[in-house]
C-alpha cells in the first residue's frame, strides 16, 4: 500500500491545531495564575494587565504528540536517532527552564546557564554549525546561536502575537524547504507541522487583544527548538555554497529568515548599553513599542512584521533555489533597509 504523505502530513497539522485550540481553552479556563507574578513585585511591561503565560504547555503537549508521531511514522528510519533524541531532551530542558521562571522568576544567571547546558545537548546529538573549517569555531557559534535566539525569541515576545506570528513564519519557511527537497518525511518536515499547528491554535488566543501570554515557557521553548532548526535547515542547508571560500551565502540565509528577531534584539541591546543600562533588564524600547509610540496600532505593527519576515523568508527560499547574484545583492540590500529602518525608528524622536 503507498503511504500518502501529504494527506497524513496535512492531517498531522490539523489534529495539532485542533489540539493546540483545546488544550489552551482548557488552560485558559481552569489555570489563571501561571506566569502571573506577584501585584507587589515590580515588573515592566508592555501589557500590564495580569494574564496567565500558559502558550508554553501547548506548544511543549504537540510538540511531544509531533515527536512519537515521527518515530511511529511508517518508511523511516529514525528510530532511538540521536539527533532527535537531542532535541527531545534539550527542548524540554528549555521548557522546564522558562516554566521555573513562570512560576518563581529564576535568575538571569541559571537560565544563561541552562541556556548554555541546552547549546552543548544540541552539539553532542549532531546539531552543530558545519560551515566553517575550525571545528571550534563551529561549535562557539553554535553555543551563541543557541544561547542567542533563546534570548532573541523571549525578547521579541513584547507584544501581544509578534513572537507567535514571526515563528510561524520561519515554520513554514522550513517545512517548505523540506518539501521542496522531497525530505517530507524529515523529523524537520514532521515537527515544525506539529509545532505550526500549536502556534496557530495559540494564536487565537495571543493576538490582539490576547488572553494569554506564552511567557518564558513558551519562547524559551520555541527560541531552543527554532534554533535548532535554524542549524539544520540554514546554517547548514546543503543547497548554498560559500563564496571565496567564507559561507556568506549561509549567513545571509540565516540572517533573513530570522530577521525580526535579530534585528529587534541588536537594536534593543545596542541602545541600552549606549545608554549605559543593563541589556538584561527588560523595558518599553523594543522595535515594536516606538512604532506604537509613533502611532501604529498593535493588529498593524504585528501584520508589518509579518509581511517583513514573510518577504525575508521568500528571499531566502529563493537563495537556496534559484540563486543568482542580483538576488544576494537584493537580499543583503533588504536586511539593512529593514535593519537600518527599524534602528533609526528607535532613536528618532516623535515631535
Amino acid at each position: 500500500m503507498t503511504f500518502n504523505y501529504p494527506i497524513v502530513l496535512t492531517s498531522l497539522f490539523f489534529l495539532c491545531f485542533i489540539f493546540s485550540l483545546l488544550i489552551n481553552y482548557i488552560l485558559l479556563r481552569f489555570a489563571q495564575t501561571l506566569g502571573i507574578r506577584n501585584k507587589e513585585e515590580h515588573q515592566t511591561r508592555w501589557n500590564n494587565n495580569a494574564k496567565p503565560a500558559l502558550g508554553g504547555i501547548s506548544f511543549y503537549v504537540v510538540f511531544l504528540f509531533s515527536f512519537i508521531f515521527t518515530l511511529l511514522l511508517p518508511h523511516t528510519n529514525f528510530g532511538f536517532n540521536v539527533q532527535i533524541i537531542g532535541i527531545l531532551i534539550a527542548a524540554t530542558l528549555a521548557f522546564l527552564m522558562g516554566l521555573a521562571d513562570d512560576a518563581f522568576n529564576t535568575q538571569p544567571l541559571l537560565k544563561f546557564l541552562t541556556q548554555v547546558f541546552c547549546a552543548f545537548i544540541i552539539i553532542f546529538s549532531g546539531h552543530s554549525v558545519v560551515i566553517f573549517q575550525n571545528q571550534f569555531i563551529n561549535y562557539l557559534v553554535t553555543i551563541f546561536w543557541v544561547v542567542g535566539i533563546m534570548n532573541s525569541i523571549n525578547m521579541l515576545d513584547n507584544m501581544d502575537g509578534i513572537t507567535t506570528i514571526i515563528s510561524i513564519v520561519i515554520g513554514a519557511f522550513i517545512v517548505s524547504l523540506n518539501i521542496s527537497l522531497f525530505n517530507t518525511d524529515s523529523y524537520s518536515t514532521i515537527l515544525n507541522l506539529g509545532i505550526l499547528g500549536a502556534l496557530f491554535g495559540f494564536l487565537v488566543y495571543n493576538f490582539h487583544p490576547s488572553k494569554m501570554f506564552m511567557g518564558d515557557t513558551g519562547s524559551q521553548f520555541l527560541g531552543l527548538f527554532l534554533a535548532v532548526m535554524g542549524i539544520d535547515n540554514c546554517w547548514n542547508s546543503p543547497s548554498l555554497n560559500s563564496m571565496g571560500g567564507f559561507p556568506i551565502v549561509n549567513i545571509l540565509l540565516v540572517v533573513l529568515v530570522f530577521l525580526i528577531p535579530l534585528t529587534d534584539t541588536f537594536t534593543v541591546v545596542f541602545n541600552r548599553i549606549k545608554a549605559g543600562r543593563s541589556p538584561f533588564i527588560g523595558g518599553k524600547d523594543h522595535t515594536t513599542h516606538h512604532l506604537f509610540f509613533k502611532g501604529i496600532t498593535e493588529k498593524r505593527i504585528a501584520v508589518l512584521y509579518f509581511l517583513i519576515s514573510t518577504f525575508g523568508s521568500i528571499l531566502a527560499y529563493l537563495l537556496v533555489f534559484r540563486f543568482s547574484y542580483v538576488l544576494f545583492y537584493i537580499s543583503i540590500f533588504y536586511i539593512l533597509l529593514v535593519f537600518v529602518s527599524l534602528y533609526l525608528n528607535t532613536v528618532i524622536k516623535k515631535k
